[in-house]
């Protein structure tokens, strides 16, 4: 009698000392169950029997007297007669169904995607998913199989090779440029979330939560992409951009006369009083007398402003539009006036 109850579970319960096991199988070293025993079943787990590989019954958080009525599968699979109250054998397993958080994903080669403003480029990328068991059933069958632990670094690499296939999948068929995809990582990672939640749902867990953290472009986009940035902050302001890199480029080239000679130090001389000049003229020049038209005087010439009736420099009349500035007479477009033939 010592010997049987030694080698009978009374007790079938597991308590999770880790954070990254997903299933767990009970240590039986040689001993039975037998109708009568306790199984407890905690919050965030299932435990499922199996005999000789084959799924039987299955438990949800509780707390169960073992008996025929809980366990049909079982019972039938190993042909139990009814009232059995012998002590049998049966694999438990516990699975974890709780959320395993903080997981990490990374491209450990770049994807390659056709920009519409860069061309082919190569993009790279890293963030974090959470993913739990949906369905313990499932997930004992497609990827557990009998070993005695299975962890989530067991299976980290399978699932971030999913998420960055469907990644790629998803630039490829969005069509998006590269600069849309970096600015909207959130709208983006729910849109690979939904194409690859049919994939996870087929190995029986559930991708809750994937975030993108950063999307990195090679060196050369990042240049282009800051150049791009700079022009459109001058923008309207090119004019005095271009002059300034204009005058350092020649104030640099003059500190090094030996480069390009006498020729080029006199080259460069002349090029940035060029420059200076055209600065100096066109800071100088008043904005009135670029924006505003002018009225020329028939008789000396002179300049006046367009509204002015007489030359302030002869005091002649000025020409009214339509009109001969000697008599007043309508000339409409004609070179000479009508009545007086004064040359308009």
């Amino acid at each position: 009698m010592g010997f049987f109850s030694t080698n009978i579970l009374k007790a079938i319960e597991w308590a999770d000392p880790s954070k990254d096991t997903i299933v767990y199988k009970y240590p039986m070293d040689g001993r039975k169950i037998v109708f009568g025993s306790k199984l407890t079943v905690r919050e965030s787990q299932v435990a499922i029997f199996l005999n000789k590989g084959k799924l039987a019954d299955v438990f949800t958080p509780g707390t169960y007297t073992l008996h025929s009525s809980n366990l049909p599968i079982l019972s039938q699979l190993l042909a139990l007669p009814y009232g059995f109250k012998s002590p049998f054998f049966a694999d438990v397993f516990f699975i974890n169904t709780k959320q395993f958080t903080n997981q990490k994903w990374g491209t450990s080669n770049p994807i390659t995607m056709r920009d519409k403003e860069f061309g082919t480029i190569r993009l790279r990328g890293y963030g974090t998913y959470s993913f739990k068991v949906d369905n313990a059933e499932t997930f004992l069958k497609e990827l557990f199989g009998t070993n005695s632990t299975f962890s989530t670094e067991d299976i980290n690499q399978y699932l971030k090779s999913m998420l960055v296939s469907n990644i790629s999948d998803t630039i490829a068929e969005s069509k998006i440029s590269a600069l849309d995809i970096a600015s909207n990582l959130n709208e983006f990672s729910k849109v690979v979330t939904e194409g690859v939640s049919e994939e996870f749902t087929k190995l029986g867990l559930k991708l809750t939560k994937l975030i993108i953290e950063n999307i990195s472009f090679p060196e050369a986009v990042e240049k282009a992409i800051d150049t791009r940035s700079s022009m459109g902050v001058l923008e309207g302001q090119m004019d005095t951009y271009v002059r300034y890199q204009s005058a350092n480029a020649i104030g640099e080239a003059a500190k090094n006369p030996g480069t390009g000679g006498v020729g080029a130090t006199i080259g460069t001389g002349m090029a940035l009083g060029e420059v200076i000049r055209d600065s100096i003229k066109n800071s100088t020049k008043p904005a009135a007398e670029e924006e505003k038209p002018a009225k020329f005087c028939p008789e000396c010439g002179h300049k006046n402003r367009v509204n002015a009736k007489f030359c302030s420099e002869c005091g002649k009349p000025l020409a009214q539009k339509g009109k001969c500035p000697k008599c007043g007479a309508e000339v409409g477009k004609a070179k000479f006036c009508p009545e007086c033939g004064t040359k308009q």
